[in-house]
């Protein structure tokens, strides 16, 4: 596990290494990041005293798709937050993390080759201002944590999901973010990467992790690229 004080950023690192060869398993963490940054290209704030890290996945034959892996990253984060906080954890697709509908954390898949770098950041001790949804931190909710020891439960929790999903494949991980997600029939708003929405209500996840959605005329749409919010 390396630790830095500050870098642009831990994905942007680790794609670097991995393109020269780095092994599979390693994490990167920095202190502070300078060009944070987020799904569909976001700026993600990263002041000291968050966590901001990354992991690399090699890719072997017979694995289920690299997508599947925010999944992965998203069950072993909310298993961790869940037991640091007394209010209720929930998982929104793809995979946001909430606690009492506020977002404290963040995941970013990125790829080289048959690398697949996972990046995580959590809200430690500072939140976000953001314009579009709320936001809150550990700090907030009562939780003592410094970054480096979350990330080392963290850590533990993803190599234990991982080999669940090499071993046994997507449905145990697909069942065990249903499992912790917002129930069947929560209202729904996906806005597709062609600028439209989608208005509709949670069904579940099909067996492939895309979200399946129940429009008001009763049929289903399954969705697998977007940003879904809670209405």
């Amino acid at each position: 596990m390396l630790t830095v004080a500050e870098t642009g950023s831990t994905n942007a690192d680790l794609l670097d290494l991995a393109a020269g060869g780095a092994e599979d398993g390693i994490w990167l963490r920095a202190e502070r990041q300078l060009s944070g940054r987020g799904r569909q290209g976001r700026a993600w704030d990263s002041p000291a005293g968050n966590l901001y890290a990354s992991h690399l996945v090699r890719l072997r034959a017979g694995d289920p798709s690299a997508a599947s892996l925010a999944l992965v990253a998203a069950v072993a984060l909310e298993e961790v937050i869940a037991r640091l906080v007394s209010r209720g954890t929930m998982l929104k697709w793809p995979n946001d993390l909430l606690i009492g509908g506020a977002k404290i954390s963040g995941i970013l898949l990125e790829r080289v080759g048959d690398a697949v770098v996972i990046g995580i950041g959590v809200n430690v001790a500072h939140c976000p201002d953001l314009p579009d949804r709320a936001a809150t931190s550990l700090a907030e909710q009562g939780a003592a944590i410094t970054p480096a020891e979350l990330l080392e439960r963290l850590a533990a929790m993803v190599e234990a999901w991982l080999s669940i999903w090499r071993e046994q494949r997507l449905a145990p991980i697909v069942a065990r973010w249903i499992e912790r997600a917002h129930p069947a029939g929560t209202p729904l708003r996906a806005r597709l990467a062609d600028g439209t929405s989608l208005d509709g209500t949670f069904e579940t996840l099909a067996p492939d992790g895309a979200l399946v959605l129940r429009l008001a005329d009763g049929t289903t749409r399954a969705i697998h690229a977007g940003d879904v919010f809670l209405v």
